[in-house]
């Protein structure tokens, strides 16, 4: 999950184990993000975690944004760069360069927040 504060554009986000809550990875905070972007990096730092773990374990996410990137392989942002944020958009390239290089063999699942409540990633900031 991400998060982003409204704030100071300063983007965080993290990946945790559902069924135990432990904390898998975490990055940030980044300055000049967005909450989207946060998503698709959370969701690509996952599928390289699972992949080095050789683990098929699914990933979850809030969002659909971030679902449709993946599908993709293209973070789709409209935000520009700065000098603030130009580690981050090197990340994105990364994380593109990831994808179009691995393929995706986990499966990644909506989490339903209206029946499984707080996603277990989220950071809690609403």
């Amino acid at each position: 999950d991400a998060a982003w504060n409204t704030a100071t554009g300063d983007m965080e986000y993290q990946g945790v184990y559902v069924r135990t809550g432990q904390k898998l990875f975490h990055q940030g905070p980044f300055q000049d993000g967005t909450n989207n972007i946060g998503e698709f990096l959370a969701i690509v730092h996952g599928l390289a975690y699972l992949q080095k773990h050789q683990s098929n374990l699914p990933i979850y996410t809030d969002s659909k944004t971030a679902m449709s990137w993946i599908k993709r392989k293209h973070a789709n942002t409209k935000l520009e760069v700065t000098p603030r944020n130009k580690a981050l958009f090197e990340m994105l390239q990364r994380a593109e360069e990831w994808l179009s290089k691995n393929k995706i063999t986990n499966a990644i699942v909506k989490w339903e927040t209206e029946y499984w409540g707080e996603n277990p990633a989220d950071f809690g900031r609403k």
